[in-house]
């Protein structure tokens, strides 16, 4: 039996409309479809009228098919001699899974593309005027997990802005591993939830206040929490 292709594709932070023109065209081309939960629903509307498409779950707390049947079944489907879309939200690489799925496929020798998208921890903190840089100032950036798999200790490194994917539910364990690596309580931070789409909205607080901010105005997943001086600019580009 022929086997066909896999497109592992970055579906972008929420807004549809920010996934690349590439993406875009792979997902029209694709027989099958295999998307998260996180990867817009709004771009499954350029499916081909045949085309399957199959929720595969992965959102925070929610997976309706472990990584092993995700993996078996993009196999299953791609030997079957079809163009497979593979649709992960935010950038397919940047803690995904997304690298497992692609050494799966080398291993069996099916032919596979990664198609990169944009990131959730750079266009949800833009999205409410925060440059996690600026020249002359802020030079450095870290893109950090709030939740450890093996429930490790949780990183802080010396960055002018970092940025943390999954810390919601871990965000008073964040806090500690900021403190303990010389952030002071006035450190700015906020939250940024559903960026970049309709219902997106942020929270701004300290590194003293943000976990009882967070309490206080229900903060829930998928949110990127931002850390460092660059979060003032909300206020001045926003008003936030």
């Amino acid at each position: 039996m022929k086997n066909g292709k896999v497109y592992i594709i970055g579906a972008g932070p929420g807004d549809w409309e920010l996934i690349t023109v590439k993406g875009l065209k792979r997902i029209k081309e694709a027989d099958v479809i295999l998307y998260d939960l996180l990867a817009p629903s709004a771009l499954l509307k350029f499916a081909k009228k045949d085309a399957q498409v199959i929720c595969v779950g992965k959102a925070d707390g929610l997976h309706l098919l472990e990584q092993a049947q995700i993996n078996r079944l993009i196999y299953e489907k791609a030997r079957g001699n079809k163009i497979v879309a593979r649709l992960k939200g935010g950038d397919p690489l940047v803690f995904s899974h997304g690298i497992e799925e692609a050494l799966y496929l080398k291993k069996r020798g099916i032919p596979f593309e990664i198609v990169q998208g944009v990131t959730s921890a750079f266009a949800a903190p833009e999205s409410f005027g925060i440059p996690l840089t600026r020249k002359g100032r802020y030079s450095s950036i870290a893109v950090l997990t709030g939740r450890k798999s093996n429930g490790g200790p949780i990183d802080a490194p010396d960055c002018d802005t970092l940025v943390y994917l999954m810390a919601v539910g871990n965000i008073r364990n964040v806090i500690k591993a900021l403190s303990k690596s010389g952030r002071k309580k006035n450190t700015p931070c906020a939250f940024i939830e559903k960026g970049t789409t309709p219902q997106e909205r942020i929270v701004t607080g300290t590194l003293g206040n943000i976990a009882a901010k967070a309490v206080r105005y229900a903060v829930k997943p998928p949110a990127v929490f931002v850390v460092g001086n660059v979060v003032r600019y909300a206020k001045r580009i926003h008003g936030h």
